[in-house]
């Protein structure tokens, strides 16, 4: 199987990861990919929101699957291209990603589809913000109406900076605050039938014990020794499938990665939000104890035989995923910061590099190129092993400005970060 990833970031270099160890696949691609993944896949300088280029390229180089990594093609239609090419790709077309590309219509279906999640508004005038955020109380969650590369909310305390972040987006949605520790669940769809991996946690606010402002996510693990035995299967039966059922009811068939946001509340999995995509750095650890064949599960869902496919399968294991940030970020980032250690780092037993912000100066040296540079995954025999080999690679890094948190996988998401407000979105 010859495949294409598309897209630059950690979440790409993982999957590209995944690929190239599945024996199924024969060759990895990558548009237009990164110094990191460019030592496991051949690279293509193309912009990932032409949609006509990228069916172009995977034509061009006679992709079995398509695997689109990032939200913004998907909502722009880059899967639908390459659908109508007649190739199969893993990701769900225009209409279809709007459940991440608005989270109006998500929170639309999953009222027709019966899916439980926070009480809502969607709002757009000022009185409208204004009577939903005392509607709800405090905590106020506001979040953007559009994609916001998972850092368009707002939890707060402050009405004050809740009702400024509203009226600064315009249009939003004000909801009830969920209180739980947040799970992270990806399913892969075909548009009829799902199959779920294992539940991963991540870390959003940039600084310990959850402060600060929110990220892109500073790190993850999985699995969840605390989390309900059969949380994915409840999830399924609960969110998934009755969301599958109503997007193939209202004519757009979901087909990809539906990650689920959740909140475990005293009531049970509740919906934070959908995602159109595999969650990053989530996906990372989950990817680590997969040992099934990913290429083949993916090609399955792409081409509707999901049912026939075997169910992913893991390993007993654990793995660990710390995320090293730019100066700035996130508020902004710092380019150009020659990076050392990498090789030593992935040298070490049980440990991958994942490239998520690099790039090469004219020198050839590896230097940052975004806010979240790289991230240090490791796996071992449970969590606190995992745990362990990812710090002491991360360690061994270094670059000016070099940012991360040290609580990553230490206790539950809920438990280290409950004495401040968790980030209501993944």
């Amino acid at each position: 199987m010859k495949t294409l990833v598309i897209g630059s970031g950690g979440r790409e270099h993982a999957l590209a990861l995944a690929l190239s160890r599945d024996p199924a696949v024969t060759e990895v691609h990558a548009a237009p990919g990164n110094p990191g993944i460019a030592a496991v896949a051949t690279l293509h300088p193309v912009d990932i929101m032409d949609a006509a280029a990228v069916a172009g390229l995977a034509a061009g180089i006679g992709a079995d699957l398509v695997v689109v990594g990032p939200e913004a093609p998907l909502v722009a239609g880059v899967a639908d291209a390459v659908r109508a090419a007649g190739i199969a790709v893993f990701g769900p077309d225009a209409a279809a990603a709007q459940l991440e590309g608005s989270k109006a219509f998500s929170k639309e279906v999953m009222a027709a589809a019966g899916v439980p999640t926070a009480g809502s508004r969607t709002c757009t005038t000022t009185a409208d913000h204004e009577a939903a955020l005392d509607t709800f109380g405090a905590p106020y969650v506001v979040k953007d109406d559009a994609l916001a590369a998972g850092k368009g909310v707002v939890v707060t305390l402050d009405r004050a900076e809740a009702l400024a972040h509203a009226e600064a987006c315009g249009r939003v949605v004000i909801e009830e605050f969920l209180d739980g520790p947040e799970v992270s669940l990806f399913a892969v769809c075909d548009g009829t039938t799902a199959r779920a991996l294992q539940p991963a946690q991540d870390f959003k606010r940039i600084f310990d014990g959850g402060r600060g402002p929110n990220t892109g996510g500073m790190g993850s693990y999985s699995p969840l020794p605390w989390a309900p035995a059969d949380l994915a299967e409840t999830v399924l039966a609960t969110v998934v499938q009755p969301t599958l059922d109503e997007m193939a009811r209202r004519g757009a068939p979901y087909v990809g990665c539906l990650y689920v946001g959740l909140s475990l509340t005293a009531e049970g999995p509740r919906v934070i939000e959908f995602n159109a995509r595999f969650g990053d750095p989530d996906i990372q650890p989950v990817l680590a104890v997969l040992t099934s064949g990913l290429g083949e599960l993916l090609h399955a869902a792409a081409t509707g035989r999901l049912a026939e496919a075997p169910a992913p399968t893991f390993s007993d294991g654990a793995a660990v995923t710390v995320v090293l940030a730019s100066a700035g970020y996130p508020e902004s980032s710092s380019k150009g910061d020659v990076i050392t250690g990498v090789e030593r780092a992935a040298a070490a037993a049980d440990v991958d590099v994942i490239h998520a912000g690099t790039a090469l100066d004219a020198e050839g040296r590896l230097v940052t190129a975004g806010g979240r540079v790289l991230a240090v995954r490791a796996s071992g025999g449970d969590v606190a092993e995992a745990r362990a080999k990812a710090y002491a690679a991360a360690d061994l890094i270094d670059f000016d400005g070099l940012q991360r948190r040290s609580d990553i996988a230490a206790e539950p998401l809920g438990v280290v970060e409950g004495a401040s407000l968790t980030s209501q979105e993944s």
